[in-house]
């Protein structure tokens, strides 16, 4: 979810926000913390260790909660509010197509092949829900098909990860609102 994180800094400074004051706050740590183990358990996949997929979902959640203190911190609460309806969609369009393929999500590797993220045999190594698509797989727009070379994303996935986006550029657009009224002479 690297990219999502950079993604809206990219947006914020595009729209000439500060980015430096959420740097300052130790509110956006424990989800830059929690992205740096995303980013180093890619890099252990590159390699073949498929040990910590088991716990996919429980990370997955675990990491979506540590964007919670930046809610807190500057009260996003709309924001939080639209964020979480992202990810009921994303998780809604995930099961949909999962039911829709007897419990699996079917997954087509294109870019993942060429940079090694994906092999031959992963899906038979891995052995959880992602199985390699076919053209029996049925409402394959659903499935795990935006492949980042790195990573394989449904419709879904990128609902889910709207959430993390929203809560970043919230905060950003936050503490420069913030800032501008404190030092006005209005």
């Amino acid at each position: 979810m690297l990219e999502t994180i950079l993604f809206a800094l990219l947006i914020a400074k595009i729209k000439d926000y500060k980015l430096k004051p959420i740097f300052k706050s130790f509110a956006f740590y424990p989800s830059i913390a929690f992205t740096l183990f995303y980013v180093i358990w890619n890099i252990s996949i590159f390699f073949g260790d498929y040990s910590l997929i088991k716990y996919s979902s429980i990370l997955e959640k675990i990491y979506l909660l540590t964007f919670l203190t930046l809610v807190f911190k500057y009260n996003l609460y709309k924001s939080a509010f639209l964020g979480s309806f992202c990810i009921f969609i994303g998780t809604s369009l995930n099961k949909l197509a999962i039911a829709a393929n007897g419990g699996k999500m079917p997954v087509f590797p294109t870019l993942s092949y060429i940079t090694g993220y994906v092999k031959a045999d992963s899906f038979t190594k891995v052995n959880d829900i992602h199985v390699l698509g076919s053209g029996s797989t049925k409402l394959k727009f659903l499935t795990d098909y935006i492949d980042l070379g790195y990573s394989i994303l449904s419709v879904g996935d990128i609902f889910i990860r709207l959430f993390v986006f929203i809560i970043i550029f919230s905060s950003i657009k936050h503490i420069n609102e913030k800032n501008i009224k404190l030092y006005s002479f209005n």
